[in-house]
């Protein structure tokens, strides 16, 4: 009958490293969903699940937290930062800011958000990169500074500590700015660093949260956690206006409280990790293949020739980073196993060999 169910359309046994998107869906997350399933509830977020799910973002970011469940990552963002900023107001966002360059243009599109971004290092801004942008206020003709954006872990697997963040935060209330933090993997910073997720967030002084759930294995889902309500206005309405308010939000709820009420997220996260780690340990020695980056999460770039990244691609998926350097990006998930790291390591030892 073949290597797999005759129900399935591909083979669970392989696994890629091109993204933690790739991931299916946890087995703890999946129970939840069956669990929240049958019978009726009301719809729209007026369930006993949403209620529960708010609670459950309290007990991490403060009861003053608010969460507002939408579809994705892009829309978090774009919902925040819509809530944050009126017309004429800007956001600072580092250049890599997957707002600025993965989300096709939403934050502009759909949010009419002008984005002022600022080439950094690392992927992290510091105070004095956010002053290369926080300037022109009162002045007519600049939109005006009104958001620091930060993403952590960042798009290039860096991760802000507390105290970085912290400094971030006082420098941009100081000017009169609000701090969001694009935390699509939130749960792979707080797990590599040991801390708290509030020690990343509402300790730390950031207003308004886009909280990851997908790649950390959500079905589908992501939140919208402000966690000082005089930063953002108007998100029930604005979530609304944008297409992100679920009638069925009971199932995006119960997936939430399963991964944040109890240590779902912390496991799952730190095993993903524990894999990047792994992975960097297990390349580093090949001849040809450079490691230009710290791993510090799930992310690992290396530099390797175009044509052994081409073949290897055929056998474990992954995307090219820099097409002009040669640098690709192999990202872990809670799923990745020891063997799947492995193997993936043994066949580009072979493809360098072969080269």
């Amino acid at each position: 009958m073949g290597p797999h169910s005759v129900n399935s359309r591909h083979d669970p046994r392989l696994k890629a490293f091109a993204s933690d998107n790739y991931a299916g869906v946890h087995p703890e997350i999946l129970q939840a969903i069956v669990t929240a399933n049958g019978g009726h509830q009301i719809s729209y977020g007026d369930d006993v699940y949403t209620e529960a799910m708010r609670e459950v973002f309290k007990q991490h970011f403060g009861e003053q937290a608010q969460a507002w469940p939408v579809f994705n990552g892009t829309a978090a963002n774009v919902v925040s930062l819509r809530s944050m900023t009126a017309p004429w107001e800007a956001v600072i966002c580092a250049e890599t800011a997957h707002i600025n360059t993965d989300e096709g243009g939403a934050p502009e599109v759909a949010g009419g958000i002008k984005l002022l971004p600022v080439p950094t290092p690392d992927g992290k801004l510091t105070p004095e990169l956010i002053d290369r942008q926080a300037w022109g206020f009162g002045d007519v003709h600049r939109a005006q500074p009104k958001v620091v954006s930060i993403s952590n872990t960042t798009e290039l697997g860096t991760v802000y500590t507390p105290d970085e963040i912290a400094a971030i935060c006082a420098h941009a209330h100081e000017l009169g700015l609000r701090v969001h933090l694009d935390g699509s993997r939130i749960t792979n910073a707080a797990a590599a660093l040991d801390v708290p997720l509030r020690a990343l967030t509402t300790d730390a002084g950031v207003d308004v949260l886009s909280f990851g759930g997908t790649k950390i294995g959500l079905l589908y889902g992501e939140a919208v956690v402000v966690l000082d309500p005089a930063a953002a206005s108007g998100v029930d309405y604005i979530r609304k206006t944008y297409m992100q308010l679920s009638s069925k939000m009971r199932f995006v709820s119960a997936q939430f409280e399963a991964l944040l009420s109890g240590d779902l997220w912390l496991r799952s996260a730190r095993h993903a990790n524990a894999m990047g780690r792994r992975l960097a340990e297990a390349v580093r020695g090949i001849p040809g293949v450079e490691l230009p980056r710290e791993v510090e999460a799930n992310a690992v770039f290396a530099v390797l020739p175009k044509d052994v990244a081409d073949r290897l691609r055929k056998r474990f998926r992954f995307y090219t980073w820099n097409e002009a350097t040669g640098e690709v990006r192999w990202m872990c998930a809670f799923d990745t196993t020891e063997q799947d790291v492995d193997a993936f390591a043994a066949a580009l030892a072979q493809e360098m060999a072969a080269s």
